[in-house]
């Protein structure tokens, strides 16, 4: 995808007069610095002391280190998956290599290097995602596990390997700032894990090249923050990466003065990208799960090293750790919300540990687990290594943590409905994302997410991708492709590019009643519509174990699509306006019935791609075919339509 000058101009008009300053002395950098690069100032003497306390290896609990060395072996082989797509030649990489298009990236100055084309440089996150070096973080982790040096011995091999293909300021791997925010943390718990190997200090601080890659990172995040509009996840992965590695590589003469400016970028950033209630402002869950990973990572740096640590940033972490216990089903599974692209702060576990189970877990160790906490069964590495490291939270009676499972986010316009047989309905009257460009949102004001027993019966669809192609790109952050109302054809929020919405629409809850017994109730409505104001009302019961949703349009006579997205696991039997719905949990049959709105004409839709239609994204750069209902008609105001979800026992 090349970005347009239309698309530059709608761009700039979301920045503010700061911002583009900011921006404006970038560029003048990035020109200097193409004839005139930094240069790494010498050093001598440097050492490593960020190491784990005795003991924290042996309280690794023995599944997960199965898994983490089951995952390392499958590594050392040369195999590994990134964004749905199988390698087999991770035994050799190639750093620029595409394996999904066969492209591969041209070699130049980082900064002319047009990695939103994919027709030159191939999918930038297929690039990109094995040079955050987290595959090596798991290798490492498996050598501490078990002191078998190969698994030390491919780590140094492939750090050289990339030091010498990927020289400061050069290539792909020398444009995005979270993408070296996250390789220098990795590069901090590599040296870490590897510190019982004898080649551990010939490998870091021993060795210029590795000192003269570990400078430019720093000097680079230092240079190049993301700024203004663009502030969001991105600017907790830079901070948390320069301030990780100036804590536990300080050896340079400007580390100091990193440190401290990348604490105070991560303390004033994880507070504005934080609502009060703990919530990340993203509105994307994924991006919450990162945000919180960097957060602790940053921590355990701090507490590493001796460095005090604003209280402010513990407590966001605190109200972060108590929001996910809150939002998430009895699976532990959160609300499949805005974007995802599978990104995490660190890697030191292996394929079947489960992301936010590791993230309670941690929680509870380095901040105590409430009465409420939905109970955490699932074992991982990282917690016990975060844990040993971060010192444990100290109570202070002027922190109120909530006394019962908070249901209704106000700041943030997320409710959960919660019924028996482990119903859970997310219910969305948020804002549109964040910042003025609102980066990570999706057009999905006033939508509904319905699962039974963890199971995706009305499914958020999504993300699938983000660059290189934009009708898949456009359906998924569509108001059509979530289980929302869409007018005359249009989204409820105007897009201006892949990260880019020009026009917010405007949610506000009207009223939510969740704590009783009986009935739990929600209503909400959205101005995305000019002319128009879109209301909904969702009651959940838990006698019947009927919800229900009803949708009413004020405003001129308008074409309706109503559209209700099933899970990958369900299978629809749709006859006129009623659908009954099948699946199978634990071996044990499930059904439910769906009275759809008998104004509108209902089509079942399974698998479309022209245009797009009928998808679920389980994870990025994966899809599948799944069922979507969609209602087409028109609204004239008269009458409302009623949706009714009965679950059967």
């Amino acid at each position: 995808m090349t970005m347009s000058a239309g698309w530059y101009l709608r761009r700039l008009s979301r920045m503010g007069p700061r911002e583009v300053g900011g921006r404006a002395g970038d560029a003048v950098r990035r020109r200097r610095w193409r004839s005139a690069p930094p240069d790494c100032p010498s050093v001598t003497g440097a050492r490593f002391t960020a190491v784990l306390p005795a003991g924290t290896i042996a309280a690794v609990p023995p599944d997960a280190a199965k898994r983490l060395i089951a995952e390392a072996d499958r590594l050392m082989a040369g195999h590994a998956e990134f964004f749905g797509v199988d390698r087999d030649d991770l035994v050799d990489p190639d750093w620029w290599y595409d394996p999904k298009t066969g492209r591969r990236a041209p070699w130049g100055y980082a900064f002319d290097v047009p990695y939103r084309n994919e027709d030159v440089v191939g999918d930038i996150k297929q690039i990109w995602e094995p040079s955050r070096h987290q595959y090596l973080t798991v290798l490492a982790a498996a050598y501490a596990i078990t002191g078998n040096e190969r698994y030390a011995e491919r780590v140094a091999e492939h750090l050289r390997l990339w030091w010498a293909a990927n020289a400061p300021l050069h290539g792909v791997h020398w444009i995005s700032g979270i993408e070296l925010g996250i390789r220098l943390l990795s590069w901090v718990w590599i040296r870490r894990l590897l510190d019982g190997w004898p080649g551990a200090a010939g490998l870091f601080e021993d060795n210029p090249v590795a000192l003269n890659q570990i400078w430019h990172h720093q000097r680079w995040l230092a240079a190049f923050p993301s700024r203004g509009s663009s502030a969001n996840n991105h600017i907790i992965a830079e901070a948390a990466g320069q301030f990780a590695g100036a804590c536990a590589f300080g050896w340079f003469p400007a580390s100091e003065r990193w440190r401290a400016d990348a604490l105070r970028s991560l303390q004033r950033h994880l507070q504005s990208n934080t609502f009060g209630s703990g919530l990340n402002r993203e509105l994307a869950t994924e991006y919450h799960g990162l945000v919180l990973e960097l957060g602790l990572a940053a921590v355990a740096e701090a507490d590493a090293a001796g460095v005090p640590v604003p209280a402010s940033i513990r407590l966001v972490l605190l109200r972060m750790t108590d929001a996910l216990a809150a939002v998430v089903d009895n699976r532990l599974r959160p609300p499949r919300q805005g974007d995802a692209d599978d990104g995490h702060g660190l890697v030191v576990d292996g394929a079947g540990t489960d992301r936010w189970a590791s993230l309670l877990a941690t929680g509870d160790a380095v901040f105590g687990r409430l009465e409420w906490w939905p109970t955490v069964t699932g074992t991982d590495v990282r917690t016990p290594l975060l844990a040993a490291l971060i010192r444990p939270y100290a109570k202070d009676g002027a922190v109120t943590r909530p006394a019962s499972r908070p249901a209704h986010f106000a700041d943030a316009g997320l409710t959960i409905l919660r019924g028996p047989e482990e119903i859970w309905c997310r219910c969305d009257g948020g804002p549109h994302g964040f910042l003025s460009i609102a980066a990570h949102a999706h057009a999905d004001a006033l939508s509904v997410e319905v699962r039974h027993d963890g199971v995706d019966v009305l499914a958020d669809p999504g993300t699938f991708c983000y660059h290189g192609q934009p009708e898949w790109r456009q359906y998924f952050r569509s108001t059509l492709g979530h289980n929302t109302l869409e007018l005359d054809g249009g989204d409820q929020s105007v897009s201006g590019g892949p990260f880019l919405w020009t026009r917010h629409a405007r949610s506000r809850v009207l009223a939510t009643e969740t704590s009783g017994e009986g009935v739990a109730r929600w209503c909400a409505e959205h101005d995305g519509y000019q002319g128009s104001v879109h209301r909904r009302r969702v009651e959940l019961t838990a006698a019947s174990q009927e919800l229900k949703v009803v949708d009413e349009v004020s405003g001129p006579r308008r074409a309706v699509r109503l559209a209700f997205h099933l899970g990958p696991e369900i299978a629809a039997d749709l006859v006129g306006d009623r659908a009954m719905l099948t699946w199978t949990r634990d071996g044990e049959d499930r059904s439910a019935v769906l009275a759809l709105p008998g104004q509108l004409s209902w089509r079942a839709h399974r698998g479309e791609s022209d245009p797009p239609l009928g998808w679920y994204s389980a994870g990025f750069g994966r899809k599948e075919p799944t069922t979507t209902l969609v209602g087409t008609g028109f609204a004239d105001g008269a009458q409302g339509f009623t949706t009714v979800l009965r679950f059967r026992g």
